[in-house]
């Protein structure tokens, strides 16, 4: 029986010239920092490993020294491919600077191919990266001009256009645990998150190649319980134990149980955002939060939506994920970025990308540091600054509705709110709305061919997406619309009916966000398009639980389509309607009385999908056609091609 556990040394003198070494880790969590620091100080005495690639997803790194920062070495590194460039400013410089070779690649595109690697596939299709510079068209991921070898193919499929990512061998996998016996099972109960250690064993193992593990403690053989073990010994060469201050569970946070699901947090005690520029931020954002949706926040300014949702009280009325992992609860910032307290659930990367790029978020709030008059939304490349796109190209793609959040300028730029008004104290020196962004990690008419719903969220004012563009359609109160937005963009957005964001959320009082979300007036759910000739109704939230509330909906509802004249067409949205057992009888006569009286034909849509089949058995069971979708862009495409 071989003893796997060995000495730091001897585990990264197993690394040679030349070799693919993949490196797990999502900022700080999971990332092996024993192992890294090992082979630092073995090129620096010894000149080797020399000239081997680095493969990652999630910017394993601090931003200064720590994680992939200490292999920013010259001579040691010849490629990196990564998801997220950020938080290793140390080797993106190196790229940037053309002393190696370097491409991004979307996080989620790597982290489902260290699947297909171990599947032994040659690559991946997918449709993320379509018409951003990881297209070939533009720069197939490639960092600078030193890198010329595609990893990225355009395919057409059936008339269709795919991404095809070459898989990448890999000869060395530093990943990471909690527990090990000495016979390499894994286990990873006081890790924030399990990413993709089990993926990148597999790929490395069934390339060839070799799996060092990093782990905190070693148990006895047969002691571990195998529903924990994460990663089985088979897939393990060697386990080294790390010392406590380089297995820290995130680069912030030593250990926190709640991070682990080991307790669940006491989170009744908010603490409050001030009010300020981020603050107003996250509550207009805050505002387009789905009940009972799945909601990915990204890092950076989208962070304050999840405090704003905690602060306002909603946090249990709708599902906050986070791109490593993490279903429900609220998710961390900062270095402590990934992880979550009280999470519901803990996935692998890979699957959470898979329900991503599957069409399961209802809403996406990412960072924006360039857009343009397109539409176009750069947070990659920047003013000489290399982010990388992380998972920002999987998840702005695919999400149904996608609200991206960030100051107007940038650079200095100084606020104040006073007697409910935003005043312009010192302005941003570096203008954020240009006539082209300098590269394209969303492309806005790409976007618009997929239906989908985006908003442009500033502290002083709001953009909407359309066919025209970008639409100006709220600005602040104290906001002058020359001196404060126009005169501060590179083009002009179209403007037509502008009003005033929401007094409440330049109030330092609580912006009764649930009732704004839940309590909506019914004359403000129903819109009639005269044109079209369509009713767009929107239930969302909508809670009946007695008689007297279904009966003043019922005279509202009436009250609406008899003041049109006419019979309508329907589109109703009836995601997290909450109707009592006692009163889905009734509720459904109403919907029955009103199909009859006032509508030509009618569609409604859930992303529920529970909900769709229980309402559409309820609608059958009363005569009353059942067109129910699952999104609003199915529905309104049913009427019209009824018309």
């Amino acid at each position: 029986m071989v003893d796997k556990v060995v000495k730091l040394e001897d585990a990264v003198a197993a690394i040679n010239d030349g070799d693919t070494v993949c490196v797990s880790g999502f900022v700080g969590i999971g990332t092996p920092e024993c192992l890294l620091r090992g082979i630092e100080n073995r090129f620096l005495e010894e000149a080797m490993p020399k000239n081997i690639s680095l493969l990652f997803a999630a910017a394993p790194g601090d931003g200064q020294e720590r994680g992939l920062n200490r292999l920013a070495i010259p001579g040691l590194v010849k490629r990196a491919i990564g998801g997220h460039w950020s938080l290793v400013p140390k080797l993106g410089a190196m790229a940037i600077n053309n002393e190696i070779e370097a491409y991004n690649l979307p996080l989620g595109c790597i982290s489902q191919l260290y699947r297909d690697i171990a599947a032994g596939k040659p690559g991946m299709f997918s449709k993320v990266g379509l018409h951003t510079f990881v297209d070939p068209r533009q720069t197939g991921g490639a960092i600078n001009d030193l890198t010329t070898k595609p990893l990225v193919e355009l395919k057409e499929i059936d008339n269709e256009e795919w991404l095809f990512y070459r898989s990448i061998p890999v000869d060395v996998a530093l990943i990471r645990g909690t527990t090990a016996d000495r016979l390499g099972n894994i286990t990873m109960e006081r890790e924030a998150l399990t990413l993709d250690m089990l993926s990148i064993a597999m790929a490395a193992k069934n390339s060839g190649g070799l799996v060092i593990a990093q782990v905190e403690r070693i148990a006895a053989n047969g002691s571990l319980d195998p529903r924990q073990v994460v990663i089985p010994g088979n897939l393990v060469d060697c386990v080294v134990v790390s010392g406590s201050e380089e297995h820290l569970q995130t680069y912030s946070t030593a250990y926190d149980h709640a991070f682990s699901g080991r307790m669940r947090a006491d989170v009744d005690h908010v603490q409050y955002m001030d009010l300020n520029e981020r603050k107003i931020i996250a509550r207009r954002a805050a505002m387009e939060l789905p009940i009972n949706g799945v909601v990915n926040l990204g890092i950076g300014m989208p962070e304050g939506v999840s405090a704003i949702a905690n602060e306002e009280g909603i946090i249990d009325n709708i599902t906050l994920t986070t791109e490593a992992g993490v279903f429900g609860g609220i998710p961390q910032s900062g270095l402590d970025f990934g992880a979550a307290i009280n999470a519901s659930a803990v996935i692998q990367t890979h699957q959470q990308f898979d329900f991503y790029d599957g069409g399961g978020l209802d809403l996406a709030c990412l960072g924006m540091a360039e857009v343009d008059a397109r539409g176009d939304v750069n947070v990659s490349c920047f003013k000489g600054r290399f982010a990388g796109a992380g998972g920002f190209i999987n998840i702005s793609q695919n999400a149904r509705k996608v609200v991206f959040v960030g100051t107007f300028t940038a650079g200095g730029l100084k606020v104040e709110v006073s007697g409910g008004e935003l005043k312009i104290i010192q302005e941003g020196r570096n203008r954020k709305f240009l006539e082209a962004v300098e590269q394209i990690t969303f492309n806005g008419e790409y976007s618009r061919t997929q239906g989908q719903e985006v908003l442009y969220v500033t502290e002083r004012c709001v953009f909407r997406f359309c066919d025209s563009g970008l639409e100006l359609t709220e600005i602040a109160p104290g906001i002058d619309l020359e001196r404060d937005i126009l005169s501060q963009m590179n083009f002009t957005p179209l403007i037509r009916n502008v009003k005033l964001m929401d007094a409440c959320i330049f109030d330092e009082r609580r912006m009764k966000l649930r009732s704004h979300l839940l309590d909506i007036p019914i004359k403000d759910r129903l819109v009639h398009d005269e044109k079209t000739n369509i009713v767009f109704g929107n239930l969302s939230g909508l809670r009946v639980s007695s008689v007297e509330q279904l009966e003043v909906l019922n005279d509202e509802l009436n009250s609406f389509f008899k003041n049109i004249g006419r019979k309508v067409n329907l589109v109703s949205n009836h995601d997290g309607v909450d109707i009592s057992s006692k009163m889905e009888a009734k509720f459904v006569n109403m919907l029955q009385q009103l199909e009859r009286d006032y509508y030509l034909k009618a569609s409604r849509y859930s992303t529920s999908a529970f909900l769709r089949q229980k309402l559409g058995k309820d609608l059958k069971n009363r005569s009353i056609p059942s067109h129910i979708f699952e999104t609003r862009e199915e529905a309104a495409s049913f009427i019209s091609k009824s018309k």
